[in-house]
């Protein structure tokens, strides 16, 4: 499907994902309009070719775009954005929210901007700042098949998208990835680990295992920066943290224990507190300190500030 190049984009959100992912859109000739709370991070852009605007709601009111993507923090940053700019959304104007918030947050906003005439789709991403530059994003999008195949386009040009039902299920497929990503994150820290402990090389541990059953794209990214010890950030703890906690709330709704699910959330609530915007890789710190003594390799840790 051939991109839509007249379509206006207003881009709401250009944080570590947001950058490169407006980028992407850019250097496809759509014309995009950008917004960020610290406009420094959005006039980054403008030697792109985005326009800047200083707030959301003139983003939409300048720009006449008729699809808005929200790439924010929380659910609670793109309902508050969303109320901002309801008032100047152009009708039948497409909200996709590329955040990963709460499937439920996802169904009430999918309802409030239907009321109003406008249709929306969830589409959080997975693929880390890396997959966001080479637009290689796993997107999984939660919209109505029409609303899908008008803006299959436009995502196809950030990464890989894939509908994976109704509204709402694109952040419930990203909390299954999230899911798999938190829980394999720390089996790598403990096999990396225990390998290290037990008298082994763990880098060439890791190397053996690679190509096996246990390859992974965990192993391989997340496990040599444990080996590296740098931590500076991908995907952050506090981002891991918040995905874990809606994890068990949509797990809670659904009737299903998780019960491996509750062992890393209660890893990730810890680091929160010491280590928040370090990459998630840092949950190799947690198990380091649930073994005094025990460390992997002798370099100094590399952390943000």
């Amino acid at each position: 499907m051939k991109p839509v190049l007249e379509t206006k984009i207003v881009f709401l959100g250009i944080g570590l994902m947001g950058k490169p992912m407006a980028r992407r859109l850019l250097a496809a000739a759509y014309p995009v309009t950008v917004w960020n709370r610290t406009y420094a991070k959005a006039a980054a852009l403008e030697p792109d070719g985005a326009k800047v605007a200083a707030t959301a709601l003139e983003a939409v009111q300048q720009s006449g775009a008729g699809v808005i993507i929200t790439m924010l923090e929380d659910g609670n940053a793109v309902a508050e954005v969303i109320q901002d700019i309801l008032p100047a959304l152009r009708a039948g104007s497409t909200v996709i929210d590329m955040s990963s918030i709460q499937q439920a947050q996802a169904q009430v906003l999918h309802a409030q901007l239907q009321a109003h005439g406008h249709q929306f789709m969830d589409a959080p991403v997975s693929g880390g700042v890396i997959g966001a530059e080479a637009g290689t994003l796993a997107i999984m999008a939660g919209a109505e098949m029409a609303v899908y195949q008008q803006m299959e386009a436009i995502l196809a040009t950030m990464g890989k998208p894939m509908r994976v039902g109704g509204p709402g299920t694109g952040q419930l497929a990203k909390l299954c990835n999230q899911l798999i990503v938190g829980g394999t994150i720390n089996i790598v820290a403990e096999a990396l680990l225990l390998a290290q402990a037990g008298g082994a090389d763990p880098a060439a541990v890791r190397h053996a295992l690679r190509g096996g059953f246990a390859e992974s794209r965990i192993l391989e990214v997340h496990g040599q920066r444990m080996l590296d010890r740098t931590f500076m950030p991908g995907g952050q703890v506090k981002s891991q943290a918040k995905d874990m906690e809606n994890i068990l709330l949509a797990a809670q709704d659904a009737g299903v224990s998780l019960p491996i699910t509750s062992l890393v959330s209660e890893v990730y609530r810890g680091l929160l507190q010491t280590y928040p915007h370090a990459d998630h890789s840092a949950a190799l710190l947690a198990l380091e300190q649930h073994n005094p003594g025990k460390r992997l390799g002798e370099q100094p840790d590399v952390l943000p500030d």
